[in-house]
């Protein structure tokens, strides 16, 4: 039985947007930004280049 459920609890969100603090862009929170790597003020991602034989 379904009783008391309110239709604005279950409305969709937008999600929450911040800036990056090391390149500027908007991504959301507790995430590691997906242009430069950074997550918060620790880097993750490293730029790896092939080199072609």
């Amino acid at each position: 039985m379904k009783q008391r459920t309110r239709l604005a609890a279950q409305a969709w969100r937008a999600p929450k947007l911040r800036k990056c603090q090391n390149c500027g862009s908007s991504i959301p929170g507790h995430t590691a930004c997906p242009s430069c790597g950074t997550y918060t003020t620790r880097s993750g991602k490293e730029i790896v280049v092939k080199a072609e034989a």
